[in-house]
């Protein structure tokens, strides 16, 4: 039995309930959180996924919300075909197993990463006010205060000084009234090739029930400034390019100037980064699994080159320097 846990039974005994006789259950993907997915496989041949979230960990109605809004969108999500709140269990259509991370190459990249923007512009164009939670001042700040409680401070075992802290506190101040000026949108706040598959209509979009609505920039600096992939940036310019000239013919509020976008975009992009080190090593050390770590470098490559590119965020250079000396 699968993590030899009583949720696995619970799970075949849901099921069990909702697929006819036969089904075998294999495990689909890994998951940063507490939530894991089976799939679910039939003898004539169809496959389904099962999501199993614990309860007291995880909340399954955003999943639910989220996943109408993107069909709504007609944006490829899984559909929710069956659901058990009170235990965690869900079961979905199946969006395959080819993720763009694994299918990306250079010879396909740029006709993935085109269906990605069309489809996150029709994303964002559905946006309506009140459907989801606002990427508001208090969550951005959480979310980079990540940065130095679990990296600096659990991770490299750093006490900053009061000096660095202020710096800190600044940049942070900086990038929090960036992304707030910016107009807001739905957010998928993870569109990254990890969680988007090459399926019909392509691409199937997952891993979206922590979506907000925020920065316009958000999703489209977080698709080319990925997590586990890294491409040169004269390629990050042109895809960027790209999307910002879609979203102004779709007549999404992009700034005109695309030199304001680009700042904008940039500055999204670092607050993500910092997000994602402190998130990496908290679930290095909150929740056992070591792995994300050897991609923290990534990140720091990209704090540092954003960076060194804007005079305000010197300060944040001068201590990236100093917790990583060359």
């Amino acid at each position: 039995m699968i993590h030899g846990d009583n949720r696995l039974a619970a799970v075949e005994r849901w099921l069990a309930a909702q697929l006819p006789a036969g089904f075998t259950l294999t495990p689909a993907s890994e998951d940063a959180s507490f939530r894991r997915y089976f799939r679910a496989s039939l003898d004539d041949g169809r496959t389904f996924v099962v999501m199993d979230a614990p309860p007291d960990k995880e909340d399954c109605r955003p999943f639910v919300h989220v996943a109408h809004l993107l069909r709504d969108a007609e944006v490829n999500a899984p559909e929710v075909l069956a659901q058990d709140l009170e235990q965690g269990f869900l079961l979905l259509t199946d969006l395959g197993t080819r993720t763009y991370l694994h299918e990306l190459s250079p010879q396909n990249a740029t006709l993935l990463f085109s269906d990605a923007t069309d489809t996150l512009i029709k994303w964002q164009l559905a946006t309506r006010t009140g459907e989801l939670p606002p990427y508001d001042e208090a969550l951005l700040l959480r979310e980079m205060n990540l940065f130095p409680d679990w990296y600096v401070a659990r991770h490299l075992k750093t006490d900053l000084s009061p000096a660095r802290k202020a710096d800190l506190e600044k940049i942070f101040e900086l990038l929090t009234r960036s992304a707030l000026a910016q107009p807001a949108v739905y957010v998928h706040r993870d569109y990254m090739p990890r969680n988007l598959m090459v399926s019909q209509p392509n691409p199937g979009v997952l891993d979206f029930q922590d979506a907000v609505i925020g920065p316009i920039t958000y999703d489209a600096v977080s698709l080319v400034r990925d997590a586990f992939v890294s491409w040169e940036e004269e390629q990050v310019l042109d895809w960027t390019v790209r999307y910002w000239e879609r979203a102004k013919k779709a007549k999404l509020p992009v700034d005109r100037d695309f030199g304001e976008f680009w700042r904008a975009f940039e500055w999204m992009g670092l607050q993500r980064h910092l997000k994602v080190l402190g998130i990496f090593a908290r679930i290095n050390y909150r929740d056992g699994k070591p792995k994300y770590l050897s991609d923290t470098p990534r990140f720091l490559r990209y704090a540092r080159e954003v960076s060194k590119r804007y005079n305000a965020l010197a300060p944040l250079l001068r201590l990236l320097d100093e917790l990583h000396p060359a």
